[in-house]
């Protein structure tokens, strides 16, 4: 942009971490521009709850301004008022955007490991605040902020991950009536720029906001068109100083009367807006919002852990592969050739039931076939947001992604359901029927739930309700592309020539002997799903600060090293206990091996609802359930991705060992 163009401000939805609810902008009394305009959003966007609308805000570019009127609002009713009080309490965040960059408070800390001063930046910036302790009138700095940083420091110290200590200064309080409220209404804008001298332009690289509570007086009657406040001249924001203790003291504050929120008041909104050159470039920019506040070298921890249980998984497979069953291929195979009358023991003894249909073979087809489907969806996604095609500024990107990626990898979950029905029917004459489950029993449930949910964020009013045209797209992509595409990788599936397996299946199944309490079904699952649970569960904590703490998520390129050591980590699992249940002469092998990588699921579960009560601050009942049906339905697709995993491997782990012995 060149000198003295006009930028406009851009509002978002407002959001909180208490209620994980986002709000309309303009469902609080804001100032309003005659005409809200939507701006163009996608899928992703909608279902994320961004509602992106223009504003009166607005800046002429290297022209600095002060204490510029926005507006002043009309007399707030009683009803309005309370509103605004239940946002504040709620600590609800306004999120503005400025040339596709969000609004960010800066928060200056000294971190004790480095010795240094840093900054921080939290997207968004309060509604207002409350005279309980946590926040002064003047103070760029949320209370919301520290609380997060001196839970993640203290989280990975008792990881033994350096790098989280912090230290914060104690803020000056005004004396102030016991639960009275007060809004933000005076923002101080800092718009970073980075000139280019051949084009004689410059590009917006920072975009930093400090709130203040302000009351506005102002002289005689209020002139809309030229209005004259007596209280800009005495505005003075608050500033904190670092000493060489590394603590904080205030600087001379002067403080002003905040502006109270109470039946009758009528708001005077205003802004400051300063430019100042910054060395980050324009493919930069986004770094500052990308710092995660805890623990530098806590993402590579994540892949030491992950790498440690692979390789211990690694050498138990290597051990069974190359010792014990090389020298038992070896074994039989000598008995045969001498023809020996001795009777057979160990996994070769159940080489007539190993391939027997499994109870609930359907249900199987369909848990395999889905758990392809979101593999392949997922492999995908990470791929996209590795080459940088998914990052944070292309808002709602990843959503729509996955979603398309999901009903295009519809194919995968008919050919691979279809396949596995052909081993038990080799007929495939039920493809359709087969089909018919795959295609609407999965998308289905997610949808019933995902519905049922979107109808109590219309009762709360939320901008995180999809619209019915949004729903319509979803039903689009379900019918027009997610099932044709399934019935042909069904039909492409039956029509292909059934699997073959390495031995014949006896017609009068063997019976099962007693197994030990260790091989039970019940022991082995949840002892084989800590292991691909205790690969992710780092990585895990980011992920869930980036959905429901509305961070930002970036490391992909981790990420996806960390997703494929887990499944890695599934099918060295479930190839182990296999091997050991056929040992054990125990051949119903079909349900135990996904349920044995599945199980890690569980603990995901688990672990989100830890994360609920010692993160979160969600106190009321739709949000909460809204928490634990979404992490529910994240839940089951991490056992159906992990399941399938576990299949696939065991069962080409039974074709390769009993295709090795020569069996009569």
């Amino acid at each position: 942009m060149r000198q003295d163009d006009l930028v406009n401000f851009k509002v978002n939805s407002l959001t909180s971490d208490k209620t994980a609810l986002p709000v309309e902008y303009y469902k609080l009394p804001f100032c309003q521009p005659p005409r809200i305009r939507s701006s163009a959003e996608n899928l992703g966007e909608v279902l994320r709850g961004d509602r992106i609308f223009n504003s009166l805000y607005q800046m002429q570019t290297k022209l600095d301004e002060t204490c510029k009127v926005v507006c002043r609002g009309a007399p707030l009713t009683k009803a309005q008022a309370q509103m605004l009080k239940k946002f504040i309490d709620d600590e609800y965040r306004v999120n503005m955007i400025l040339d596709n960059l969000p609004a960010a408070v800066r928060v200056d800390y000294f971190d004790e490991d480095s010795e240094t001063h840093k900054s921080l930046y939290e997207r968004g910036f309060p509604v207002g605040f409350k005279d309980d302790g946590s926040q002064i009138a003047g103070s760029a700095v949320p209370g919301a902020l520290e609380k997060k940083l001196v839970k993640a420091a203290s989280w990975f110290a008792s990881k033994g991950v350096k790098g989280g200590s912090k230290s914060f200064g104690t803020k000056k309080r005004l004396s102030l009536d016991d639960g009275t409220f007060f809004v933000n209404n005076h923002l101080r804008f800092t718009v970073l720029l980075h000139s280019d001298v051949d084009a004689k332009s410059s590009r917006i690289v920072g975009f930093e906001v400090a709130p203040v509570s302000v009351r506005h007086d102002f002289n005689g009657a209020w002139n809309e068109l030229d209005p004259k406040l007596s209280s800009c001249s005495a505005l003075n924001h608050p500033s904190v100083v670092f000493e060489d203790s590394g603590k904080t003291k205030p600087r001379d504050p002067q403080t002003v009367p905040p502006q109270r929120v109470e039946e009758g008041a009528s708001i005077v909104f205003t802004y400051d807006v300063a430019f100042r050159e910054s060395p980050v470039k324009w493919a930069s920019r986004w770094d500052v919002y990308l710092q995660m506040a805890d623990g530098k070298g806590v993402h590579w921890f994540s892949v030491v852990n992950s790498c440690l249980v692979v390789l211990f998984l690694s050498a138990m497979v290597a051990m069974i592969l190359v010792r014990l069953l090389k020298r038992d291929i070896s074994k039989y195979n000598a008995l045969e050739t001498i023809e020996e009358a001795q009777e057979e023991s160990g996994w070769k003894l159940v080489h007539g039931d190993v391939f027997r249909a499994p109870p609930r073979a359907t249900s199987l087809a369909l848990l395999v076939g889905t758990g392809t489907q979101l593999l392949f969806m997922t492999f995908v996604v990470m791929v996209f947001a590795v080459l940088g095609f998914l990052s944070p500024a292309n808002r709602g990107g990843l959503m729509t992604a996955a979603l398309t990626l999901f009903a295009v990898a519809g194919f995968f979950n008919g050919y691979f359901s279809a396949r596995v029905m052909k081993l038990f029917a080799s007929s495939g004459a039920e493809w359709k029927q087969n089909a018919t489950r795959a295609a609407f029993f999965s998308p289905g449930v997610a949808f019933a739930v995902f519905f049922l949910l979107n109808l109590l964020c219309w009762e709360e009013r939320s901008a995180g309700a999809a619209p019915f045209t949004a729903l319509l797209s979803i039903c689009a992509l379900w019918f027009l592309v997610n099932v044709p595409l399934v019935f042909l990788g069904a039909y492409v599936g039956a029509r292909s020539a059934a699997p073959e397996l390495p031995v014949r299946t006896n017609k009068i199944p063997r019976r099962v002997p007693p197994q030990p309490w260790y091989m039970r079904g019940l022991f082995t699952a949840l002892a084989g799903g800590l292991l691909p649970f205790a690969a992710v569960f780092i990585e895990l904590f980011f992920i869930l600060s980036s959905m429901w703490h509305h961070q930002v998520y970036y490391v992909f390129g981790i990420l996806f090293l960390v997703l494929c050591i887990a499944l890695v980590t599934c099918a060295e699992v479930a190839i182990v206990l296999c091997y050991f249940q056929l040992c054990s002469e125990d051949y119903e092998w079909w349900w135990r091996a996904c349920l044995n990588s599945g199980s890690s699921a569980l603990y995901v579960f688990m672990y989100s609802a830890w994360y609920f009560f010692a993160n979160l601050e969600i106190s009321r009942a739709i949000p909460s359930i809204m928490y634990f049906a979404y992490m529910a339905l994240v839940s089951a697709g991490f056992a159906a991705v992990t399941a399938s995993v576990g299949f696939l491997a065991c069962f080409a782990f039974c074709r390769a060992i009993y295709g090795s012995v020569k069996i009569d």
